[in-house]
């Protein structure tokens, strides 16, 4: 796009002698108005940093729910018995705690870790030039899904870790890397209106196939929150469902979604799709299986704590597979209108989403 860049219009400082450049109080006082800004103005990272920024916050959301099930299945949910502080008197993990509360006390500690992830994906997309504005929303959302999932992380530890907290932790936690995965595969393309790579029917598929995945997960939850890994070695309260009834449930869910990814990829050769849809249908369909077998071995080695984080894990991969052929079925190609305007800068301004 041509135009001056919004950024441009920040008054840079001479380089002194020895090249550094002068820092005056205004630019002080810019920097604490709009740090990412100042940040912005300054810097400008390649298409393949921000891509990197974008995946390693998706990586740390993986992460952080492994961890979070690691937590559980050690029976560490309670290693540190209150929020926000480790225990009345300390902020961090005594040696009265033991080992459950150092594996509590570190999955909280990365926390801090995935929003160093969250905020170096905000600070390379917002940097960015041009700046693409929906790129950096999705960072900032991801933002707040983790302060909120933080607070509520809380709220499980002062509640004795009731499952239907902790399946609001794992399902906010879903959200979030929809959300990282979305910002990801943006990042590796342009801003142009999305174009359909398919017919309305293969689209209409995909999120039938996206709708059963999520109930699929949703139902994984109560079987988790029924079943005996409770977390804690005290005894915390279950769900009051047949745990039997439930999991043969989610086993009839997950065939249909397999059912589905093959009924897709069928439909996709039948009508010449394009490689892309059709390779990311294939990575799904075998991520199934294998988080199939995963889940059948556990099933019959009476939740063996390894094979649960596995399927953890898994759980994850499935959501990202299916999110990824989701997108796969359109195409946005970066925009070629040339002569129009470009942003105006102002080095105050807030957007909706949080500071530009």
């Amino acid at each position: 796009m041509s135009g001056s860049d919004p950024r441009e219009s920040v008054h840079k400082r001479p380089p002194t002698m020895d090249g550094v450049p002068n820092v005056t109080r205004a630019d002080a006082a810019a920097a604490v108005r709009n740090p990412l800004a100042f940040i912005a103005a300054r810097w400008t990272p390649n298409p393949r940093t921000v891509r990197r920024a974008a995946l390693a916050a998706l990586a740390m959301a993986v992460v952080i729910v492994v961890t979070g099930g690691a937590v559980r299945l050690t029976g560490s949910g309670l290693g540190c018995p209150t929020w926000p502080k480790c225990t009345d008197d300390s902020l961090t993990t005594t040696s009265e705690m033991g080992f459950h509360g150092i594996i509590e006390f570190g999955n909280r500690m990365l926390t801090y870790v995935l929003c160093a992830a969250v905020g170096w994906a905000i600070i390379a997309a917002r940097s960015q030039q041009p700046y693409r504005r929906s790129v950096t929303r999705l960072g900032w959302l991801q933002f707040w899904i983790v302060m909120g999932n933080a607070v509520l992380g809380g709220i499980v530890v002062l509640v004795g870790l009731n499952p239907y907290t902790v399946a609001s932790h794992f399902l906010l936690s879903t959200a979030l890397i929809a959300v990282a995965t979305v910002m990801w595969q943006r990042t590796r393309e342009g801003d142009a209106a999305p174009r359909p790579l398919v017919g309305k029917a293969v689209q209409q598929l995909t999120w039938v196939l996206t709708a059963v995945t999520v109930l699929l997960i949703a139902v994984g939850t109560v079987v988790t929150g029924a079943g005996p890994h409770a977390g804690d070695s005290s005894d915390v309260p279950r769900m009051p469902v047949d745990w039997e009834m439930v999991t043969k449930a989610h086993a009839v869910l997950a065939w249909i979604v397999v059912t589905l990814t093959f009924a897709l990829w069928f439909v996709l050769k039948a009508v010449d799709a394009p490689k892309g849809p059709l390779a990311r249908t294939r990575d799904l369909f075998l991520v199934l299986l294998a988080q199939g077998a995963v889940g059948y071995v556990q099933y019959f080695t009476d939740l063996p704590e390894v094979l649960v984080g596995l399927h953890m894990f898994g759980s994850c991969l499935v959501w990202i597979a299916v999110l990824r052929v989701l997108l796969a079925l359109r195409e946005r190609p970066e925009e070629t209108v040339s002569g129009l305007p470009a942003q105006e800068y102002d080095a105050t301004s807030v957007s909706m989403a949080g500071p530009r």
